[in-house]
């Protein structure tokens, strides 16, 4: 039938420091360059393209200029807000970016008797729905209420927001899967972790959000899916920086700046990002003897 790239959780201007935000933008670009090279039939963004409803023009510019790629390379693109670049008044860069006819969102409903009718938006044979993700879950009690509108198509749900099947002890809202419609797909964004539960699919963020991330998924991600293959779904990793982890254990802070200065001396860092931690029971000085400033700088060096 199709061959579609899933995206979701790009989170663009998302991080305070300039190389990491610039680094998000390069795995962002290299979604990009994939999915063209691939020749899928159409791209999913299942939210938070945008760490914000209002970005930055920087980050406007570029990521305009990378769906001017896509839409060169004549593949379209679909959409729906997440809880990041939703906006209450529904007024978002998104819509600028549909203004253009780079990509269509998908969001597209109508209450009746306490019910909301999503209504598809028909692509190469496939029938698209959407729902947005909202602050602090708000999204999850509509969902409750979602209703289809029929069609005989392969049916693709796209949502932004927590399942129960995934989000383990996480102290947080979610929706039941077996309340919600059935589709033969449901494109997942909001939790940033690689997940699948049947046809039920997370492909994680495209690029760390935060160090913990860092830390723990190493790279972004996201899939491809081909309805013709045996293998449906690839995974795609957007490994643009190797990442080390250092851990020191610390009792003294006088001498804890050259110590780690010294254990970094030791080892080829170059063109790496390196994850400090810092731990122990304190028996002389103080934290803030450690002078971060000048591992920083030296680490860089």
């Amino acid at each position: 039938m199709v061959k579609f790239a899933h995206i979701a959780d790009i989170h663009l201007g998302g991080w305070k420091q300039q190389p990491l935000q610039d680094l998000n933008l390069k795995s962002f670009q290299k979604a990009i360059e994939v999915c063209i090279s691939e020749k899928v039939d159409f791209v999913l963004f299942a939210g938070d393209l945008f760490d914000s409803p209002y970005p930055s023009i920087d980050i406007l510019k570029e990521t305009f200029a990378e769906f001017k790629k896509l839409n060169e390379a004549k593949i379209p693109c679909f959409m729906i807000a997440g809880s990041h670049d939703y906006s209450v008044s529904g007024k978002t860069f998104l819509d600028v970016l549909e203004k253009t006819g780079f990509c269509k969102n998908v969001t597209d409903f109508e209450e009746k008797e306490n019910k909301i009718i999503l209504n598809p938006t028909i692509c190469k044979e496939i029938a698209l729905y959407g729902y947005p993700g909202k602050k602090s879950s708000l999204e999850i009690q509509d969902l409750r209420k979602i209703k289809l509108n029929h069609s005989p198509l392969f049916k693709i749900l796209m949502l932004h927001t927590t399942i129960d099947k995934a989000k383990g002890t996480l102290p947080i809202d979610s929706i039941e899967t077996d309340s919600l419609p059935f589709a033969d797909y449901y494109a997942l964004g909001h939790l940033h972790i690689d997940f699948k539960y049947k046809n039920f699919v997370y492909p994680g963020p495209i690029f760390p959000n935060n160090f913990s991330e860092l830390d723990e998924l190493k790279c972004g991600s996201f899939y491809i899916v081909d309805t013709n293959s045996d293998n449906m779904m690839k995974k795609i990793e957007l490994k643009i920086k190797e990442i080390e982890s250092l851990t020191f254990e610390i009792k003294d802070t006088l001498t804890a700046t050259e110590e780690i200065i010294s254990e970094i001396e030791k080892r080829d860092f170059a063109d790496k990002i390196i994850l400090l931690k810092v731990k122990g029971e304190l028996e002389k000085g103080k934290s803030s003897d450690i002078n971060f400033q000048k591992i920083e700088k030296f680490a860089k060096d």
